[in-house]
Order: structure tokens, then sequence, then C-alpha cells
């Protein structure tokens, strides 16, 4: 969320800068709603400025045994006035924070205008595709005899689920404990966390209230109360992130970084028609993540730092990628720089992303109320990251389609034959 008093104090040079996003932003809707909450403040504040007048002037009266019975009837019209003043008053801050909460972030000056992914930047490229001398299969074609089963699932639970078995589970396993004990000895500390989340950890990350529809949502015997309802994790972001609420973290503890293993659950509205074959686009997937809360100064260097440790995944699976940074267009709701990571596919002949990495600044902490004391003793929002590294079910995917031979078997990677018995192929 963004700092209403910064926002307002220099309204005109907000809707320019939140131009960059096609967003549409009603001042007009802002100022009136802040000139109405001035007005009720200022008068809830004289309320109650006249009302320790008038106490005072009570508590003298009795001192001096005089009656206080008509300094007493005003204090009580007073107290209907200031409770009714208050009630104005909440219900006008109420309609700011929620116009405030639909806002996104304010981007970052090195993020490239664009209207969508297609003017994204490629800014690096690793890996060359590779050439087969046979007809290449996409990956549901190959993991059918291996274990990846969509008509099982289908039965179970319904369209975009799966079901692995065997040497394919065995693979997806080995995968995301390879991503684990990568990252875990680059200084990331491993964090186990709650798939569901409840609505303020949602609200803090900004998953709420602008994408409940991208979300599945869970209460205890249908009761409605805020409480009882819970919202399945669409990434552990949102349970990582959501450690550090309403905390102040000590200087010399930063930075912090963090990483876990979670599935992810995503309903996808809006993407009807997309995607409908294979693992690319699942209600349910696996990802391993990373997060980070540095310093604002350092916040920069540590998106370079998160995105270099997602790219040292695929370079150790030797997987062709290339680096994008996003246009204007398509950075997410809360992020104000985010690189995309696009793995080769050679089944779709076309790279598709395998990793976001992105710098919140300080749009998350201000809701999260998550800050630092510096050396002066000033206490200051923090700036938070996030990372996948990578996406377990996507990884899945490029592993089969890059490592298919001929007769149909996949080789397994170097770095993934631990994990797998030692075995140097799945046939």
């Amino acid at each position: 969320m963004l700092d209403r008093k910064s926002l307002v104090n220099d309204i005109k040079s907000f809707k320019e800068v939140i131009q960059r996003r096609n967003f549409a932003f009603d001042d007009n809707y802002l100022l009136e709603l802040e000139n109405e909450r001035k007005k009720h403040q200022i008068k809830t504040q004289e309320l109650q400025k006249l009302r320790n007048t008038y106490t005072k002037s009570i508590a003298k009266a009795k001192s001096n045994n005089e009656n206080p019975k008509p300094l007493l009837d005003k204090v009580a019209d007073l107290g209907a006035m200031l409770d009714k003043e208050k009630s104005l008053l909440k219900i006008v801050q109420d309609k700011i924070n929620s116009f405030l909460m639909n806002i996104p972030n304010i981007l970052h000056e090195s993020v490239p205008l664009g209207k969508s992914e297609d003017e994204n930047i490629e800014v690096s490229s690793w890996g060359k595709p590779k050439e087969f001398d046979f007809m290449v299969k996409d990956h549901v074609d190959l993991g059918k005899k291996y274990g990846l089963d969509f008509t099982t699932a289908t039965k179970i639970s319904g369209a975009r689920f799966v079901v692995m078995t065997n040497q394919i589970a065995l693979l997806h396993r080995a995968l995301a404990q390879f991503m684990l004990d990568y990252h875990t000895k680059n200084d990331y500390q491993e964090a186990y966390v709650p798939y569901l989340v409840n609505t303020d950890s949602a609200t803090n990350t900004g998953q709420l209230p602008k994408f409940e529809e991208d979300l599945f949502k869970t209460s205890l015997n249908n009761n409605k109360d805020k409480d009882k309802v819970f919202y399945l994790i669409p990434t552990a972001e949102i349970p990582l992130i959501n450690m550090f609420s309403d905390t102040i973290i000590k200087e010399q503890d930063l930075p912090i970084k963090f990483v876990a293993h979670t599935p992810s659950f995503r309903s996808e509205a809006g993407s009807y028609g997309r995607d409908t074959r294979g693992l690319i686009r699942q209600h349910q997937f696996d990802k391993v993540e990373l997060i980070q809360v540095t310093k604002p100064e350092n916040s920069y260097q540590a998106l370079e730092d998160i995105t270099c440790d997602a790219e040292n995944i695929l370079k150790d699976l030797e997987l062709p990628y290339r680096k994008m940074l996003l246009c204007s267009g398509d950075v997410g709701f809360s992020s104000a720089k985010t690189y995309d990571l696009e793995v080769w596919l050679p089944g779709q002949k076309k790279y598709r992303e395998i990793s976001s990495c992105s710098n919140c600044e300080d749009f998350q902490a201000r809701r999260l109320k998550l800050r630092f004391k510096d050396k002066d003793d000033n206490t200051i929002l923090l700036h938070t990251l996030n990372g996948s590294g990578v996406a377990v079910g996507r990884a899945l995917v490029a592993v089969l389609e890059n490592y298919q031979q001929a007769d149909g078997s996949i080789k397994i990677p170097t770095v993934l034959q631990k994990y797998m018995n030692f075995k140097k192929e799945i046939k």
C-alpha cells in the first residue's frame, strides 16, 4: 500500500507516475475523501478539546462545592456529538483505505514502458536450445508411461490437476530437494509454513482485496466470520513474509533470507482456454519460494541477487533460459520491478516462465508494519522481495522435454542423479 500523506501532498506528480501502469487513478475522488476526512478530524479534535475543558471545570466546581450538573449536562451532549463524529471519521477513513488498497505499487524508473508481455525486454540468455535429430514430444506424451497421469486426476478433482506416480513422482521430489539443498547452502533459512492463511495475511502481501477471485477460499462450517475464513496460498511468499508482520527487526539481523517448498493453489481466473494441456497452468502446483527482507538502500542489489539464485538452479540443471525485464504493463500489482526467467521448452518450441523475481520496496512492508531502527533510532519501513527458486512442476516439464532421447527415455541431469538412486536415465 502507498503512503497516503505522500500521495495527497503531491497528487499531481503521483498521477503522472501511476499512469505508467495504465492505471485509471481518480484523484478527484481521493481529494473529496481527504477533505471530508479533514473536516471530521478537525471537528473531532475540537469536541475532544472542549470536553476536556468541561471536565476540568467540573472537577473545579466539585472542589469548590459548586453544583456541577449544568456542566455535566453539557459534557453528556458533547459525548454524543463526539461519538457521532468519530463514527463519521472512521467511515471516511475506511473509504480512503479501501481506495488505497486497490492502487498498485509505483514502478521503479528503470522499468520500460509497455502494454503487455509482448513488450518485455530480454536482458540476457544462457544456454543454447538443443537441436534434436528426431521428432520431439511434449511432456504430456513423454510422461505418460512414467507416471504422469492427468486422467486419474480429472476423476479425483477435475481439470487442471495431476497425479504423479513412480519415476515421475521421484523426479518431481528430486527437483524440489535439489532446490532446497542449493538455496539453504546459500544463506537461505528453510521454513515449513501453513498452506492456509487468514484474510489479514493475504491482504498484507497484496493478494486481497484486488485478486480475491484468483484465490481458493474456504471457511469453517460455512462461517463467514473473518476469523474463520482461510485462503489456500497461491505462493509461499504470503506465509513467509507474514512471519514478520508488525515487527521491528534489529538492523544487525538484516538481510533476512528464507526459502520454503510448498504446494501453491490458483483458480486461474481469467485464463479460460489457455494452457489447458499438461502441467503449465494447474490449479495445484509445487514451488520453491525465496524471500528477502532488506534495508531500502540494499533492495535493488538484493533483486539482482535473488534473481541470480533462481538462475543458478537452471544453470545447474543445464536448461537454456532467458532473463526478461517486465514492462510497465506486465509488472505485478505489488511489485516495483520484476525479472522473469523463461526456460526453453522443445515440445512447445518456445520459452515459458519458470520464475518471477520482484522487489516490492516498502509496498508490502507498510501493510505489514515491518520496520527496523537505524543508528539514529529512526523507525524505517523495510523492503521485501520474493522470487521463485523455481516452480517445480515447470522444471519437471523442462527436464522431460530437454533431456528426452530418441527411444522415449529421459536422461537425468547430473545434479539430480544422487536424489534418484544414482540412476542416469528414466526408461
